[in-house]
């Protein structure tokens, strides 16, 4: 454990001086997302009576914190993996040293657990602020949010650590990414969608993290202690196999 907490600690010293890059997609952008969607866009929803009672200022606002922090663990995993790979080559520096593979990739991930943990509690106090919160189970959201981003992350880190160009994540994005965003229930029920779409949705982790952050914040969408274990295993299925992957792609890598 000693090890992998000395490879975090590398990674909060360099994050030191970088973390201000990080504050429009901490701060700035949930507060945009509130504001366009759930209050401008809401308004003609809520108009049109879709959802019931529900406003949809609070029935997007869980999907978004799992949206969130997907695309936080897709932006941890992809440039700045292959970048210590392939541009300033630090996994080939820490492999020279005592740690081990299982160190480095271990204390990554614990790097971006945080990294997602405090992005989703700022998300959760600004939508708290506009009242898009309504139940004390919404402190769930956190571990919910660190296990969907493991389960994003770890093959994505697996996937960085074989390809031997950039070009990859920007398809990566547009043709993964982007469409989990858009039809995994973010933005409205997924039995709206054709047959095939709602098995795509249910197929991806990011569809189960966002039934769990309803649940956790909106009463009303609550679901069964077994049917909250079954999302939670799948899950953790995700992130097991993704870190396997990315173990085994990391030695083959770097060990010699």
């Amino acid at each position: 454990m000693a090890a992998v907490l000395s490879v975090l600690e590398t990674d909060l010293m360099a994050y030191r001086r970088t973390w201000r890059a990080s504050v429009l997609s901490s701060f700035v952008l949930p507060t945009l997302f509130v504001l366009g969607f759930g209050l401008s866009v809401g308004s003609f929803v809520d108009r049109g009576g879709q959802l019931g009672p529900v406003h949809y200022l609070d029935f997007i606002v869980p999907g978004m914190l799992a949206s969130t922090a997907l695309q936080v663990a897709f932006g941890e995993s992809s440039f700045p993996v292959f970048s210590k790979f392939e541009w300033i080559r630090t996994y080939h520096a820490m492999v020279a040293t005592p740690l081990r593979v299982v160190d480095i990739l271990g204390g990554d991930l614990l790097f971006l657990l945080l990294r997602l943990l405090t992005t989703t509690v700022v998300f959760l106090a600004v939508t708290s602020a506009f009242h898009a919160v309504h139940s004390w189970w919404a402190i769930a959201v956190l571990p919910v949010a660190g296990l969907l981003g493991i389960a994003v992350a770890a093959p994505i880190f697996a996937f960085a650590a074989r390809v031997d160009q950039d070009g990859y994540f920007p398809m990566l994005m547009r043709f993964v990414v982007i469409p989990m965003s858009l039809f995994a229930g973010v933005f409205f029920p997924i039995d709206r969608l054709p047959e095939v779409l709602r098995w795509l949705a249910y197929i991806s982790p990011l569809w189960h993290a966002v039934v769990l952050c309803r649940a956790a914040t909106l009463p009303g969408f609550g679901v069964s202690v077994l049917t909250a274990v079954g999302h939670l295993a799948y899950l953790a299925a995700w992130a097991g196999a993704g870190f396997w992957l990315a173990l085994r792609a990391f030695r083959r890598r770097l060990v010699i």
